[in-house]
């Protein structure tokens, strides 16, 4: 039965998809630019004979139902179309990028959760006490700066003044490395290649931490909110009245309940992550879908854009619908 409901939730994200694709399709048709003009400005001059002829060969001198069918058609098979200015497949380019970002998100997202899970419980255990205060004021302070300026900050901390952690990149020229995932982190662990797996983890922290801090305030306040709620419940009272450890009472009886709401959160906060990691990946350097995305829609390059921005909208419905399974494993009483 659960695996009749959740392939009904997956067939019922395939016209999300559809349109997603068309609002971006007719959108990046609607911004000034024409991306001929741009990539014959990188050739020099042109004959208006040429640019006619690569007009046609990307069908751009197509009426615009026609070009969104082509693109619509070549998306279902799988195909997302030729990037116009590094003129190669986009699901290659975006293959490329993908790991990188990913290994982004993840340490992002293992940052936040190894901040926010503490400081929740702590602070709603210890509602309103000092070190209650000072963590959601950190919260506070979290959600509200710039990741750009964030990112900026550390930069000029971690790595201008102390010199601890390098700037740009994801392994420095000293480290040779043996790529099997793409994620570099895994495959220095794979092939055992320590030096690797250590340069690989200084790239990875300072955009990891900037990406994560307002992750991990958003978890922290809405699992402090949940748990103040589940620790004033009456089962919550009742375990303490027999006898149970606070800890058992804390960890088995309130947090599990106020997980539920957090998870939410937290498989929103995946979408955030990998689509809207750009400011991030621009201001570290880091090769991932971010800056892909940003030079390929200063660029006008529509197929490349069109087909990052599909990936953004898989992941943010993928990630629901493992957050609403999740739920039903949280709270079996609630069905997909």
């Amino acid at each position: 039965m659960r695996a009749v409901k959740i392939l009904e939730r997956i067939l019922a994200a395939i016209p999300i998809m559809f349109g997603v694709a068309i609002v971006v399709f007719i959108f990046m048709r609607l911004t000034p630019g024409d991306p001929v003009d741009i990539m014959m400005g990188q050739g020099g001059a042109v004959s208006a004979g040429e640019m006619e002829q690569l007009r046609h060969e990307f069908h751009l001198d197509e009426p615009l139902a026609v070009q969104l069918w082509l693109f619509l058609r070549d998306a279902v098979r799988g195909d997302l179309g030729y990037s116009y200015i590094q003129k190669r497949p986009v699901t290659d380019l975006i293959a490329e990028r993908l790991p990188a970002t990913i290994e982004l998100a993840s340490g992002a997202m293992l940052f936040g959760l190894i901040i926010a899970i503490p400081i929740g419980i702590v602070s709603a255990v210890r509602q309103n006490s000092p070190l209650d205060r000072f963590s959601m004021a950190g919260a506070f302070l979290g959600i509200s700066m710039p990741g750009f300026w964030l990112g900026i900050m550390l930069i000029l901390l971690f790595a201008v003044r102390l010199r601890w952690l390098p700037v740009q990149g994801r392994l420095g020229y000293e480290a040779q490395l043996q790529e099997v995932t793409g994620l570099y982190v895994l495959d220095s662990l794979i092939t055992g290649n320590r030096v690797a797996l250590v340069a690989s983890l200084k790239h990875l922290a300072l955009p990891s931490i900037t990406l994560g801090a307002p992750v991990a305030a958003v978890v922290a306040r809405v699992l402090r909110s949940s748990m103040l709620e589940t620790l004033r419940s009456d089962y919550v009272t009742l375990a303490r009245a027999k006898g149970a450890p606070e800890w058992n009472v804390v960890l088995k009886h309130a947090l599990r309940n106020a997980l539920i709401p957090t998870v939410t959160v937290v498989g929103l906060q995946v979408g955030v992550l990998l689509g809207g990691n750009m400011i991030v990946e621009t201001v570290f350097g880091w090769p991932g879908l971010g800056r892909l995305v940003v030079k390929a829609i200063f660029e006008r390059d529509f197929p490349l854009v069109q087909g990052t921005v599909m990936v953004y909208a898989f992941t943010f419905v993928a990630a629901n619908l493992i957050v609403d399974i999740l739920y039903t494993y949280l709270n079996p009483k609630i069905a997909l």
